[in-house]
């Protein structure tokens, strides 16, 4: 609780910065205004929204979460080698600490881009979306501390941050719809492309239809690029998530154990 209550006072500031907040609220505005009330006849546009929301909300937490552990090194070393507290007290202190600060932004930013893009006005359907975003928040943070906890450098885990989100992205579901089976394995592995099938999966039902043609109506999961998603396995997706959650943060935490000097 210590450690918990020193680690939200210290990183408030941060998390919550002027420029984090204008960054994110810039991007937010543009990004509602660029997609301002969009419908199912514009479908391509709604699901690249839904892909952005993925993408962005991937990149961003990603990035700021690799800085944690080599910027707190010296200090853990410090305080570990006075046997102050143990390696586990620190670590569950600094992802308690982190709930209340990284979800707060990205909860704003859905809130606004969802109601200005002009998607699916259920209630219901927007508390999913945000659920979603939220998820894939919390499992690119957790890719983001494996990495700096293995590397323990940030230069180097923000290279390999960088081509690893890239390999993400083109393998997320929007951009390749048919990927070489060589190289399918990819999108597996990809916590986008499973982000991205659930916010398309529960933005639309079954039975919607969209003006494909002037007088012809489709049905919405017939479009091509939501028919290669295979949509009827939201669960396997959710657990896939689940893995990844988890296994990323076990990661790190086996990381930080190597590397604390004995």
């Amino acid at each position: 609780m210590v450690l918990l209550r020193r680690g939200l006072k210290e990183r408030k500031h941060e998390s919550y910065s002027g420029l984090r907040i204008i960054q994110v609220m810039s991007v937010s505005f543009l990004s509602g205004l660029l997609w301002w009330h969009s419908n199912t006849s514009n479908i391509q546009d709604q699901i690249g929204l839904l892909f952005f929301f993925s993408i962005f909300w991937g990149f961003f937490p990603l990035f700021n979460a690799i800085f944690a552990f080599p910027q707190e090194r010296p200090m853990l070393i410090k305080e570990r080698s006075s046997g102050m507290y143990r390696l586990s007290s620190y670590y569950f202190a600094r992802m308690a600490g982190d709930l209340p600060m990284e979800l707060v932004l990205p909860t704003v930013f859905v809130t606004v881009t969802y109601w200005m893009g002009g998607l699916n006005p259920s209630f219901i359907t927007f508390v999913l979306t945000l659920l979603i975003i939220l998820f894939n928040v919390l499992v690119s943070q957790g890719l983001g501390l494996a990495l700096g906890a293995i590397l323990m450098d940030v230069k180097q885990a923000t290279t390999l941050a960088s081509v690893t989100m890239l390999v993400f992205l083109l393998v997320g579901g929007y951009y390749i719809q048919k990927i070489p089976a060589f190289i399918a394995w990819l999108k597996y592995i990809s916590f986008s492309h499973y982000c991205y099938k659930l916010l398309v999966g529960v933005q639309y039902s079954e039975h919607e239809v969209y003006q494909c043609e002037v007088g012809l109506h489709c049905r919405v999961m017939d479009f091509p690029a939501i028919k290669c998603l295979a949509l009827d396995n939201k669960w396997w997706d959710v657990a896939a998530l689940t893995v990844m959650f988890v296994g990323y943060r076990l990661l790190a935490y086996v990381a930080l154990k190597m590397g604390q000097p004995h």
